[in-house]
């Protein structure tokens, strides 16, 4: 009887609970009607407002940002599709049979195209993969991105050409900036990020900035939609393209400066350097390029754009000190002496020129860099009123915005003075590029206006702007000043600065002459200021034009902390700069080294200097260049291949640096350079002894 009363009480406690749930699915199954209800019928005309908001909503369109092309139309800048590459590995598990067997010629398609891992491994690693696939669907294929020619490749491998829905295999794409030839004007091209407060992409520095609202484009709008296979934007005000700009930039100059002025940082040992090359008559920037120290590595990276930055100038000032000097009658005959001498004290404060003469001309303080002789004809006018020189310069447009298209110019900085001692004495330093803050490229456009007969022609870098390959318009010669001083006195100061490279008492006399290419121009030296005072670290500048009876380029180098002086260093790139033009014909006709005949058939020696062939075990190779530029076997030097040591240290002497290079380090020898050239000198002499790793220092010229 107890066993029956208690299966009695377990039946009711479980119908109980059966009950409980019952009535429990219940009340959530009325619920959910009740829901359905109110937001079907109740609420019906709030919930389909809303969506309509939603699916009705104005978005904005990004425009396409257009590109920056170099002034052969050639790409610098461009948005570019990248493709992040991956398996979703829900449909591979449909076929896994297909994968598996696939699998191993897929492996080598892939390892083809990434090296970095062998069949095997790729084998390994997408099995492994797709062993812990659970939650894991978005499998990433490739560490880097891909560009489209890429993806189209890596769709074709085997199993992947099944298509998405069968292999599962697919890409992410996304828009970057692309810069084809790296490196090279990276600074003025400048970059491209998003706002902080929005997604939109602007420019951040150089071009890129102060270009932004032509190349951005005009944003478009469009409405999200419903469709069966998802929501879509659908375009109502399309998206208006931004502009392709094409910039004065020449590909083939701008390799030559960047790579002058970096061999130059490396061989002096400089802080940064910056160089602008200029076309005269027009004012376009044909090449510019700002180095400076790597903080993370070895060797130089595109720094700052220090072209457009304020620094003291140094003695690349006295030309324009001289040519208000000129303009204002102070000065009228160029060779007529005056006194100067060695130390001049005005107003209690000492000029000393370490290298002064008694009585120095115009045209030889110029030459020599008299510091004492340009302040004495500078003050000999605005001494009694030193706010006077500021007025003639902002009257010359010196002032002026350049308008470049540059990111972050800046103008000059010169304080108008007052009648002070002080502001007298001021006057004497800013005579010769103290006291100043002046950009080099506001420098550069006043030698280009020297060199182009007192023409003040603007720098640019724009030259035209088109859309979809259409021109939209070109942009002018532009001119600060139709002119800046009269053609005769442009004449006089081009005599002046061709004076500092060919005169016999020129600063710049050892190191820029070059018999290829006659250059003008002027050096410029100024001590850095730390803690209020002036340091011991130097800019080295020089500034000039080529070639000096019809200038065709002027050219600005400057460079911080160089262990040479201005010639040796800022004046050295614009001298390989212009001879590297002048050897590539970039100069007018290119040189000629064919050996010429007169009527009689008998050779006539050539005004070119004949090329030197470096030594080389290469036998076919001197046959090879005498064939193609034509040249006789008399027309060049020939330098002799060294003979090889039993042992030691190989003999590299007359060598090409490339085969230089592979024979010692052939030997195990780490390499070092300096120069350009072929092999003049090495430090370790021929069939000395040595050790693995043991560093050798080679010297390189030219013929």
């Amino acid at each position: 009887m107890k066993t029956k009363s208690k299966r009695q009480n377990n039946k009711k406690h479980i119908f109980l609970r059966y009950l409980l749930v019952v009535m429990f699915m219940l009340l959530f199954a009325v619920l959910i009607v009740l829901g359905m209800v109110r937001t079907t019928i109740v609420q019906a005309d709030q919930w389909n407002n809303k969506a309509d908001s939603i699916l009705t909503k104005t978005t904005r369109i990004e425009p396409e940002r257009g590109k920056l092309l170099a002034d052969n139309g050639t790409v610098l800048a461009a948005n570019m599709h990248f493709y992040t590459a991956r398996i979703d590995w829900e449909p591979v598990a449909k076929r896994d049979s297909v994968f598996r067997v696939e699998l191993p010629a897929l492996c080598d398609s892939l390892s083809s195209f990434d090296p970095s891992r062998t069949p095997e491994q790729w084998k390994e690693e997408l099995l492994t993969a797709y062993s812990k696939k659970k939650g894991v669907h978005a499998y990433r294929l490739f560490r880097r991105l891909l560009t489209h020619n890429e993806f189209e490749r890596v769709k074709l491998f085997p199993f992947f050409n099944l298509g998405k829905i069968k292999s599962g295999f697919y890409c992410e794409r996304q828009a970057k900036r692309s810069k084809p030839y790296g490196a090279m004007a990276s600074r003025s091209i400048g970059t491209v990020a998003a706002d902080s407060l929005s997604s939109e992409k602007h420019g951040r520095s150089g071009l890129e900035m102060a270009l932004d609202s032509l190349l951005y484009g005009v944003p478009g709008e469009g409405k999200r939609i419903q469709l069966n296979a998802g929501i879509v934007t659908a375009e109502s005000v399309p998206a208006l393209k931004g502009y392709d700009i094409t910039t004065t930039i020449n590909v083939a100059l701008q390799d030559i400066v960047e790579t002058e002025l970096y061999n130059m940082c490396v061989e002096t040992d400089a802080q940064w350097g910056t160089c602008v090359l200029m076309e005269v008559a027009t004012g376009e920037i044909k090449a510019i390029s700002n180095l400076e120290k790597s903080k993370i590595s070895t060797g130089y990276v595109e720094g700052r754009n220090y072209a457009v930055l304020g620094f003291e100038p140094g003695s690349v000032m006295k030309p324009i000190s001289m040519m208000i000097a000129l303009e204002d009658g102070i000065v009228s005959n160029i060779d007529a002496p005056m006194v100067t001498g060695s130390v001049w004290n005005y107003e209690g404060r000492p000029i000393k020129d370490p290298h002064g003469s008694a009585q120095l001309s115009p045209r030889q303080i110029i030459e020599t860099s008299s510091n004492i002789g340009m302040s004495r004809i500078i003050v000999s006018k605005y001494g009694k009123n030193p706010g006077g020189f500021y007025d003639r310069l902002k009257g010359m447009g010196f002032f002026d915005p350049i308008h470049s298209g540059i990111g972050g110019e800046t103008t000059p900085i010169i304080q108008r003075l007052g009648n002070a001692k002080a502001d007298r004495i001021a006057l004497t330093r800013m005579a010769f590029g103290y006291s100043t803050l002046i950009p080099p490229l506001s420098t550069l456009a006043m030698y280009n206006a020297i060199a182009n007969d007192g023409k003040y022609v603007r720098p640019r870098l724009v030259k035209k702007l088109s859309r979809d390959g259409q021109p939209d318009s070109i942009v002018p010669v532009g001119y600060i000043r139709p002119q800046v001083c009269s053609p005769e006195n442009a004449r006089k100061l081009r005599i002046m600065l061709h004076d500092v490279v060919w005169g016999s008492r020129g600063t710049a006399r050892k190191w820029v002459q070059d018999d290829r290419v006659e250059i003008a121009g002027k050096t410029g030296t100024a001590y850095t200021i730390s803690g209020g005072q002036y340091g011991t670290q130097k800019r080295l500048a020089f500034c000039g034009f080529f070639p000096y009876e019809q200038p065709k380029y002027s050219c600005i180098v400057l460079m911080l902390g160089a262990n040479r002086g201005a010639a040796a260093s800022s004046g050295m790139v614009l001298r390989n700069v212009a001879a590297k033009m002048y050897a590539r014909g970039l100069l007018g006709e290119p040189p000629s080294y064919a050996v010429t005949v007169d009527k009689e058939g008998k050779a006539v020696k050539n005004d070119v200097t004949p090329p030197t062939f470096y030594a080389s075990s290469n036998k076919s190779q001197e046959s090879i260049l005498r064939k193609g530029l034509a040249m006789g076997k008399s027309s060049a030097k020939k330098l002799r291949v060294p003979d090889k040591p039993a042992s030691g240290v190989p003999d590299v002497k007359n060598l090409n640096v490339r085969e230089a290079v592979r024979r010692l380090e052939d030997a195990g020898l780490c390499v070092r350079f300096t120069g350009s050239g072929f092999v003049a000198a090495q430090s370790l002499a021929p069939g000395s002894t040595y050790t693995k790793g043991q560093i050798i220092n080679l010297t390189l010229r030219h013929g």
